[in-house]
């Protein structure tokens, strides 16, 4: 056997031919696996779920179904909480109106009181004045506006100018109005003061009997009577002797300063001798009465 040469054994199996695609193994295993196991996996667990449970599209309308019923059932409850509350409400409004109407009666009741208390307070005061003014008693309560009086007299109505602006030369001076024409408290106060000045007895205005107390001023864009607002037109009522007492203010320095508003600012203003004017006593009036001081000799003043 040693002559024998030895002989190497043949492999058992034959070395397989290589894939002609070995050298692109990333781009076979994209195609062998085009699908990832991930999205296998939820593939088949769909359906399974799909052959065991509803189609997707009847469990859809079932949901939309539900959420239908269930705003229903909200917009029910709601309705029909509101009908109960209904009631409620109607029954808190009416009480709510009951309340104000009897606060309203109330007030008026109060006012009324008030009214009727104030008009004892001026009778008292008028017959005050007449028991203790003596023999000028009467004089006395008709300077003071005390009593209500009725005579010949004159009617001078004032009012503002129609659409009439500002100038600069305003020869009233400052007004704070922007509209000289109107008129202004200062130039009622004239009209007023030119009237006594001409024998009047007794004067109002706008129905406001003016007493030796009475003030005239201004509030904003109103004229003030015994801080009473009044409103335009301005109607000037005076007991004296009528034609006298129109011809006297009209040549009065109040009178020409009157005519002067008229024809600088059209202002209007009228004139009108009365037969008869009834003037109503003065609604407040303060009772003052002044005494003697009797002082010693040997006081200094």
């Amino acid at each position: 056997m040693c002559g024998m040469s030895q002989q190497h054994p043949e492999r058992s199996t034959a070395s397989r031919p290589a894939r002609p695609d070995a050298s692109m193994s990333l781009l076979t295993n994209v195609m062998d696996h085009s699908l990832d196991d991930g999205y296998a996996e939820a593939a088949a667990r769909r359906g399974a779920e799909g052959r065991s449970g509803l189609p997707r599209t009847l469990r859809a309308k079932l949901g939309l179904a539900l959420g239908l019923v269930l705003a229903a059932l909200v917009v029910t409850l709601g309705a029909a909480q509101a009908r109960f509350a209904a009631p409620t409400v109607a029954k808190e409004r009416q009480e709510l109106i009951d309340r104000i109407e009897d606060g309203t009666q109330d007030a008026d009741a109060l006012q009324k009181r008030m009214d009727s208390l104030r008009e004892a307070v001026a009778a008292k005061q008028r017959e005050a004045l007449q028991n203790h003014g003596g023999d000028t008693g009467e004089l006395v309560g008709l300077l003071a506006g005390a009593t209500p009086v009725e005579g010949p007299g004159v009617k001078l109505v004032v009012d503002d100018a129609k659409g009439t602006r500002g100038d600069t030369g305003d020869p009233r001076g400052s007004s704070g109005f922007s509209d000289t024409g109107r008129l202004l408290d200062r130039d009622l106060q004239r009209v007023v003061n030119g009237l006594w000045e001409s024998g009047a007895e007794a004067i109002s205005v706008n129905g406001q009997r003016l007493t030796a107390l009475s003030a005239i001023r201004a509030a904003g864009d109103a004229i003030l009577v015994d801080n009473k607002p009044l409103v335009p037109p301005y109607t000037v009522l005076a007991i004296g002797d009528g034609q006298r007492l129109s011809s006297r203010f009209q040549d009065s320095a109040d009178g020409v300063y009157l005519h002067v508003l008229q024809e600088s600012y059209g202002i209007r203003t009228s004139i009108a001798v009365q037969g008869k004017v009834r003037l109503s006593a003065a609604p407040s009036l303060i009772v003052r009465t002044a005494e003697p001081v009797n002082t010693g000799k040997g006081s200094t003043s």
